[in-house]
């Protein structure tokens, strides 16, 4: 769809512009310029307000948000593996390090056939798109066709994605049968996709970013990283790699290095402002200084990190030393494909770290106080708060900021989402976090395109 010269939206937009802070935005209209930027947002009393709007609805740009229905920022997630949809929910009875080789290598081992890759990938985007994900972190395959198959599907479906082709070539971890022969040949088709994705015809607002993608130090060699490294400095692209997810893979570093995953990563140069790792439960206090040094974000992944990581994600600890965090799904570590499912984890992994899970323990010997979040904080981590860990201007209601949104609706038939009449702001959102699913989400824009709605939601605008 074509985007107008101007479009604006009119209804309660309800966000969370600052950690732990909720604004509900009342009868408010918000002006979208074409490239799909925030150009103003008008409050219901504003002195311009009368003349805007009628000037939206003489032009046919105006796009009204029913009542009882709410315009929503859309949602972001930090860590997708994106071969992995056709196992999502399933294969979940292993360690990492043995649920990598039994299940994950051979099936993205599959991703040679690019014609697998679109039927694959197109159901992945459309179904994100469905639960309210506007904005995604992709790793992909070390295949470099299926990587751009997957690349030309976020444009074509008009989500903003971050997107990696794999990097693997340790054979001590990496199977014969999918591996990069030698880092050279990694670096090469890294450097090669990156291009392929800054010269997409379409895409020259950098809708589609690419990302570096070492899949994590166990699987890369020393040259490797080193090379990936190097690549990101040269570039300036993003950097996605996971670290100390789980207590094989932070022992496997410390074994190899001598020291944490987060300080071998920092060593190799592949920590800056735009790298996201994903996981870090066993990062400890000095960890946490270096990547809030470098400016680098973490994905927490709180539905996989149950599976796969033997430990709960310190959150709140982490946040409050100031680092950029937000969610992601893991997918397929994570068994749901929803932003909104991970957002309700989190909170009640925060409240099982602080008070314990050992009941044969006594209370005082298993709290570990002050760990929790709220809603408010999960909803913002989910939004804001990964549009700044992406250092990207999304994530909120603000002039300047892109719009991406969804519109929420409080009284789809049959949802277990219930929205009293005039409810308080706080009281909206939690209902929202605890109980939203994908049923709720009515429309979903990207940039001033509406990219998803629902069956019964209508033709469009």
């Amino acid at each position: 769809m074509t985007p107008p010269s101007q479009r604006a939206f009119l209804g309660d937009a309800l966000h969370t512009p600052a950690r732990g802070e909720i604004e509900l935005l009342a009868d408010t209209l918000i002006e979208v310029d074409p490239a799909g930027a925030i150009r103003a947002i008008h409050r219901k009393d504003g002195a311009q307000t009368p003349a805007v709007l009628a000037r939206h609805r003489a032009a046919g740009t105006l796009v009204t948000v029913a009542k009882g229905h709410y315009l929503m920022p859309g949602l972001v997630d930090l860590h997708v593996h994106a071969p992995q949809w056709p196992q999502l929910g399933l294969a979940l009875d292993l360690p990492l390090e043995e649920w990598l080789q039994a299940y994950t290598f051979p099936l993205e081992a599959r991703y040679a056939d690019a014609r697998y890759a679109r039927r694959i990938y197109e159901s992945l985007v459309g179904g994100l798109l469905a639960n309210g994900t506007t904005t995604a972190m992709y790793f992909g395959t070390i295949h470099l066709a299926a990587t751009q198959v997957l690349a030309d599907i976020c444009l074509e479906r008009f989500q903003r994605a971050l997107i990696g082709r794999v990097a693997m070539d340790d054979p001590g971890q990496c199977p014969a049968f999918y591996r990069d022969s030698c880092a050279d040949i990694a670096e090469s088709e890294t450097r090669t996709f990156i291009d392929y994705v800054r010269s997409m015809a379409g895409n020259e607002s950098g809708l589609i970013l690419p990302a570096i993608t070492p899949r994590f130090i166990p699987a890369c060699s020393d040259e490797l990283l080193r090379g990936l490294a190097r690549l990101a400095r040269e570039t300036g692209c993003h950097v996605q790699t996971h670290c100390s997810e789980s207590d094989w893979e932070h022992k496997f570093v410390l074994d190899r290095y001598g020291v944490t995953d987060t300080a071998a990563l920092q060593r190799l140069g592949l920590l800056s402002r735009r790298t996201i790792l994903a996981h870090g439960n066993f990062i400890d206090g000095p960890d946490i200084a270096t990547i809030l040094a470098a400016g680098a974000g973490i994905a927490h992944c709180p539905l996989s990190n149950v599976y796969f990581s033997d430990a709960v994600f310190p959150l709140h600890r982490v946040l409050e030393r100031g680092v950029h965090v937000g969610l992601g799904t893991d997918i397929s570590g994570g068994a749901s494909p929803s932003i909104l499912e991970n957002a309700r984890q989190a909170v009640i992994a925060s409240r099982m770290l602080e008070s314990g899970v050992a009941a044969r323990v006594s209370r005082a010997a298993r709290r570990s106080p002050g760990s929790r979040i709220d809603a408010a904080t999960a909803f913002w981590l989910a939004t804001a708060g990964g549009g700044i860990a992406l250092d990207l201007r999304i994530g909120l209601f603000r002039e300047g900021y892109q719009f991406d949104a969804i519109i929420l609706d409080g009284r789809t038939p049959g949802s277990n989402l219930h929205l009293e009449p005039n409810a308080a702001p706080g009281e909206i959102l939690q209902r929202i976090v605890y109980h939203a699913t994908r049923t709720d989400i009515r429309e979903v824009w990207v940039a001033n395109r509406r990219v998803h709605a629902r069956p019964d939601a209508g033709a469009g605008h």
